[in-house]
């Protein structure tokens, strides 16, 4: 079956959009007049110009918001007893976004080829994360893809909601660097210029700092766009360079070692491997399979490299809080709520107690930096602004003495 973009209107005369599944588009008309729609115009998404209903979507993203709402549709369709075939057509017809719509159609393709659900999420790895389809598989091993789908909804609603109160603590930061760079580069680029023309031509040498902001401001009006092109290109290239191995390997440990930053990024991989850990214990998974999946959910190589560390110690008898207390990267606090999740028996209530823990230092302890990082912000900005006006007022004040 293909995907169709419809135009139709109903009954009562108002145009109404949307996605429809079928075999042709004949088939897509005689199922529109059966839901009493006049079809107006029909036209086949991806199918139609590729072959292939997933050709062109596997780039595709979509908001943490509509991963959490498809996971949790998923997972309650799923445990009322519906085929998942059904559950996914269901899905894409109620859908408000056009993305969710045909991602659920596109699955569905892949399932009513006999392929499983977490296979059909391969094709969409910029949606589903590696630790999201691995959870999935397990769900679907383990026969309670249900229960792990709802609790995976959870976790996709706490990361994305995290992640939205980073980036909001992170916009007024942001504007305020952006707005000081713009505005020194102004000064620098056009009024300085002008103003200092004054003091060329004068027979008295300059002060140094008036001849150091002429040098300045020479250079960037000469070669601004050069710097920029330049900055450019830097980015492009670290960003290729930081996609090899090694590379991201030293720039992960450089990360991790920073004063405060490093214990910000320790403190949100423990979280969510603690998250998914718990998900995973808490879905009838045995432990092994369980920290295999959670390590996919770290992405920085060196924690990921002691967290497996650590999970071959367990395969050798170890236990869990013993092997993780022994990484020197680990905050302590997880291997003791780990001991004694292990000692009562309440080993999934532990780790999201940990992961509630980590997320709540991490929101605290990103509130904290970014109220010290704005008024050194401003700090900067006026002292490089105070700086300027010092030295274009220096000549004039030269010149008033020897008058």
């Amino acid at each position: 079956m293909a995907a169709f973009d419809y135009t139709a209107l109903s009954v009562e005369g108002i145009v109404q959009k949307g996605v429809i599944e079928a075999d042709s588009e004949r088939h897509a008309r005689k199922q529109l007049r059966e839901k009493q729609l006049a079809p107006l115009t029909i036209t086949e998404g991806r199918k139609r110009r590729t072959g292939n209903p997933l050709l062109g979507l596997q780039g595709v993203r979509m908001s943490g918001e509509d991963t959490a709402l498809l996971t949790r549709l998923l997972g309650t369709l799923l445990g009322s007893g519906l085929p998942l075939d059904d559950v996914l057509s269901a899905i894409a017809r109620q859908a408000d976004s056009k993305i969710m719509t045909r991602v659920a159609l596109a699955i569905r393709a892949k399932v009513m080829e006999g392929q499983s659900l977490a296979n059909g999420m391969e094709e969409f790895p910029r949606i589903f994360s590696v630790a999201y389809r691995a959870t999935v598989g397990a769900g679907e091993r383990t026969r309670h893809l249900p229960v792990v789908l709802r609790r995976l909804a959870d976790y996709v609603e706490s990361t994305d909601r995290m992640r939205k109160r980073v980036r909001l603590a992170m916009v007024y930061p942001a504007v305020l660097s952006v707005t000081a760079i713009l505005v020194v580069a102004g000064l620098l680029t056009y009024v300085v210029p002008e103003v200092v023309k004054v003091f060329v031509d004068k027979a008295h040498e300059l002060p140094a700092l008036t001849r150091g902001l002429i040098a300045i401001s020479a250079f960037f009006t000469h070669y601004g766009i050069f710097l920029l092109m330049a900055l450019g290109g830097g980015v492009i290239a670290l960003r290729a360079l930081l996609r090899r191995p090694g590379p991201q390997f030293f720039v992960h440990v450089l990360l991790l070692r920073a004063p405060i930053l490093g214990r910000l990024i320790i403190a949100g991989e423990i979280a969510r491997f603690s998250r998914m850990l718990a998900i995973m214990l808490g879905s009838s998974v045995d432990m092994l399979d369980a920290l295999a999946i959670a390590n996919k959910a770290v992405t920085f190589i060196p924690l990921q490299r002691l967290l497996v560390t650590a999970t071959d110690e367990v395969r050798e008898g170890g236990a869990l809080s013993r092997a993780l207390g022994k990484a020197t990267l680990i905050p302590p606090l997880l291997p003791h709520l780990v001991g004694n999740g292990e000692s009562s028996g309440n080993l999934i209530e532990m780790l999201d107690t940990a992961a509630e823990s980590f997320e709540f230092k991490v929101e605290n302890s990103l509130a904290l930096v970014l109220s010290l990082i704005e008024p050194l912000l401003i700090l900067i900005m006026g002292s490089i602004v105070l700086l300027i006006v010092i030295a274009i007022l220096l000549p004039i004040f030269e010149m008033n003495q020897l008058v």
